[in-house]
Order: structure tokens, then sequence, then C-alpha cells
């Protein structure tokens, strides 16, 4: 997943910058454990996270997908987008 195709003026409040921005710190958090989060934009200005596992993700660290939902639509409350839908990855 991408940030996108387009490269807005990174002052204006809609861009992918503005997104890095608001998702930094889970971003951040997620990693410490083994994960990367990455996220793409739909038509509707709505943010897709998908959230993978590096080879030493700690498994039991990803809190339930509600949970995740309310963080991750928390963090995008300031910002011109929505969240549309998590993808976790997948549990063996």
């Amino acid at each position: 997943m991408s940030a996108g195709s387009t490269q807005p003026d990174a002052a204006s409040p809609g861009t992918p910058q503005t997104l890095d921005h608001a998702l930094q710190r889970f971003r951040d958090v997620l990693a410490a454990d083994g994960y990367d989060l990455r996220w793409s934009v739909t038509a509707q200005d709505k943010v897709v996270v998908e959230i993978q596992a590096g080879p030493e993700a700690c498994a039991d660290c990803l809190v339930p997908l509600p949970v995740m939902e309310a963080i991750m639509s928390d963090a995008l409350a300031p910002t011109p987008y929505a969240l549309d839908h998590i993808v976790l990855p997948a549990k063996d």
C-alpha cells in the first residue's frame, strides 16, 4: 500500500503528509512490536490501514480489531479523512 500516486502541496490539510503525521505515533508503537503500518486512500477520502507482521512480530501485542478501529479513527479525526477499514495480519 502506498500514500497514493499524487503528491499535493505539503502545506495543504488533506495531504499524504497529514496522514503520515496523524498515524506516526501508532506506526512507532507497532514497529516496536514487530509490525509495519501502511495506509492508502480510497476515492472517497477514506483510509485503509494495513498492519503487516514482520518476522519478529509479537502475536499477542495487537489489540482486538474494534479497539484498533477506535484508535485509528481517533487518530484520523483531526484530518479530512475517515477510516474505511483495517487489514490485520492473518492469525496462524
